[in-house]
């Protein structure tokens, strides 16, 4: 068996874009030795010192986003990383296939499905954790740079090291041979030195898979 690429993926589970590329990259898995490590970052802290720029709307939801997040990072925190991917799933699938609204129902039920005990909602609603999730949302973007949004996805460059990018955004989520093909045309932008960006307008809203 070829040794596995390594795909580390920061998301928030409020963002419709990271969720469609987030299963892009589980198809991936299936078609490329690739394996996705999941981190989580943040909207909310991402854009705390902006919220005087941005619309009312906006600000509402990035308030309501703080609870998501220190849910999942709670989860990471007691039960390792590989309790974030199958969490993210079940709330991804609740907030954006399903188009539920976020509440507590919603997480424990989430929490439930991923094999988790339903107190961690309790974290939605406290600041214990947010330490821990600003220190991974500030990996994520230590290595990608201020100027993105989520998802953000660090893969080998030419040497090894990692390359973060913001991205990509895509909708529906390619799966078979087209996901395979976009993933080996992010290594291959990701092993040219200088690359930086590549972006045209969206002219489509997200697209979900039932």
């Amino acid at each position: 068996m070829p040794e596995k690429t390594v795909a580390d993926f920061w998301f928030d589970p409020r963002c419709p874009w990271a969720w469609l590329t987030s299963r892009w990259m589980l198809e991936v898995e299936k078609v490329r030795p690739v394996e996705v490590r999941w981190h989580v970052m943040s909207l909310a802290v991402l854009n705390e010192d902006k919220l005087d720029e941005l619309p009312e709307g906006y600000r509402e939801m990035l308030a309501a986003a703080w609870g998501p997040v220190r849910v999942c990072i709670a989860a990471e925190q007691k039960h390792g990383p590989e309790a974030l991917g199958p969490l993210y799933t079940a709330l991804g699938t609740r907030l954006h296939n399903r188009g539920q609204e976020l509440s507590r129902e919603l997480l424990t039920a989430a929490l439930e499905e991923a094999g988790l005990p339903t107190d961690l909602a309790d974290a939605a609603d406290s600041t214990e954790y947010d330490e821990a999730l600003r220190a991974s949302h500030k990996e994520g973007i230590d290595l990608v740079g201020q100027d993105v949004g989520t998802p953000v996805i660090a893969v080998p460059g030419a040497d090894g090291s990692r390359i973060a990018f913001f991205g990509p955004v895509v909708t529906p989520a390619p799966k078979g041979e087209a996901a395979a093909k976009l993933w080996d045309g992010t290594l291959m932008v990701a092993s040219t030195p200088g690359f930086f960006e590549i972006k045209r307008t969206r002219d489509v809203g997200p697209v979900f898979d039932d």
